[in-house]
């Protein structure tokens, strides 16, 4: 069992930054690949990336390249999402997701999932 907190979400303008931490409980954190998705009002969860269970690789929804960077710090049992130059659509609340195996696209591919952070991008 895993349980995912997610923390960092906020109100900021565009063209600001945020960085979406994700906290996870259990000694197998190191063994999980994660996910970052985002679901906004009225729409689909939407993947935003993933990242392998040693940080080794990472993948990223096409409108996310060189905006937003994952990582992991497996000593601290956390997933980061730092996100940058945020436009008005990326409002959404932001949830972080743990898989077994590798780095996946698909919400239906993970198995733990946190409560969200709301992240809202003024024009």
């Amino acid at each position: 069992q895993v349980q995912l907190v997610e923390s960092g979400g906020g109100l900021v303008q565009a063209g600001g930054s945020l960085r979406l931490s994700c906290a996870a409980s259990g000694r197998t954190f190191s063994s999980y690949a994660m996910g970052w998705f985002r679901q906004a009002p009225g729409k689909e969860r939407d993947f935003v990336a993933s990242i392998s269970s040693t940080g080794a690789f990472t993948t990223y929804a096409d409108s996310m390249k060189g905006r937003f960077t994952i990582s992991r710090d497996n000593a601290k049992n956390t997933v980061y999402l730092q996100m940058n130059s945020l436009k008005p659509d990326d409002t959404a609340v932001y949830y972080c997701a743990a898989k077994r195996g590798i780095v996946g696209r698909g919400t239906t591919e993970y198995d733990y999932w946190g409560q969200g952070t709301q992240v809202t991008v003024s024009s």
